[in-house]
């Protein structure tokens, strides 16, 4: 897709979450991202704590208009899991931001995005960076939105783990909503951690944010500091990879990183591999490639991208 194409319809399925943060501000300013709404879901904290963490971005990014609907609270099977080690109690530790005067809309997150994929044109494109429950939930309430989905380009799974030896977070929160999305025969772009540890805030790029010195750019230097603390202090890295904005950043174009078409399947009853995305690197079970996965990414491109994005913000 060319740069100066029509704008891409956005939902965007988060947990917020530092990156999933960093995800919505460059959605609203990227040149051909339209962002329809935002939906929430349990993952990074409980779906009540995400929702107000995506209302405060929202509140600080000034986006009054963009709805926010809250969605599932519950894995479809499984016992919930946080991930408060990394992004804190609140799902959005570090930034001292007030409690957002703007509320979540009252309708469900999953009615939300069925009713816009069915009044749609086929041009709408999911953007989940957390757990596939609300995707999932959507798909098996009502089939007809499947057709309806131009993409999904989500954050997820890895070749390798970083919740378990061989799984992901987000996708080992809800396996079972996982193999739902990845088995719907839509066209999926997998921007796993393989391609994310790639998106490295080192502190070269917190001190190019932090010169944007604006009040948004400030917000995303507190948001990496805490982040880098954290992902120092649990995996021993120099820097926080953003995880979530990758997803954006593709939509917005995708030559910021390439991809690799592959049959991934994700594992829903393995004792030490559940929620695996199990990637058929070299195509040994001759089975129909269905996953775009992502591969190699332009450093360069997407941290230009994402601060001229900052650089919208007042």
């Amino acid at each position: 897709m060319s740069v100066n194409q029509t704008k891409r319809k956005v939902i965007l399925d988060c947990d917020p979450g530092h990156d999933d943060a960093i995800a919505i501000l460059l959605a609203a300013k990227a040149p051909n991202v339209e962002l329809v709404a935002i939906t929430t879901v349990a993952g990074n904290a409980e779906v009540e704590k995400t929702t107000v963490n995506a209302l405060k971005v929202c509140e600080i990014a000034g986006l009054g208009d963009v709805p926010v609907a809250r969605g599932a609270g519950q894995p479809l099977l499984r016992e919930r899991r946080t991930a408060p080690d990394i992004h804190g109690d609140s799902g959005m530790d570090g930034p001292l931001l007030p409690q957002p005067t703007k509320s979540p809309v009252e309708e469900h997150a999953v009615d939300l995005i069925i009713r816009h994929l069915l009044a749609s044109d086929g041009d709408i494109t999911l953007v989940p960076v957390g757990p596939l429950t609300n995707i999932a939930l959507a798909m098996r309430r009502e089939p007809a939105i499947i057709p309806k989905i131009q993409e999904i380009v989500l954050m997820g799974g890895a070749m390798f783990g970083n919740t378990t030896p061989a799984a992901e977070f987000n996708i080992f929160v809800d396996a079972e909503a996982a193999k739902i999305v990845f088995e719907s025969g839509v066209p999926l772009v997998m921007v796993g951690l393989d391609l994310t540890h790639q998106a490295m805030a080192t502190p070269d790029i917190v001190e190019r944010i932090a010169a944007i010195d604006n009040k948004v750019s400030t917000f995303v230097v507190e948001l990496l500091n805490f982040f880098r603390d954290t992902y120092f202090h649990v995996f021993g890295f120099g820097g926080a990879p953003i995880h979530d904005a990758c997803a954006i950043a593709y939509v917005n174009d995708p030559s910021v990183f390439t991809t690799i078409k592959r049959r991934v399947d994700i594992e829903t009853k393995g004792e030490f591999t559940y929620g695996m995305t199990v990637v058929d690197l070299y195509g040994v079970t001759g089975r129909e490639p269905n996953v775009e996965v992502a591969d190699k990414l332009d450093q360069e491109k997407f941290w230009t991208m994402l601060c001229d994005a900052l650089k919208q913000y007042s």
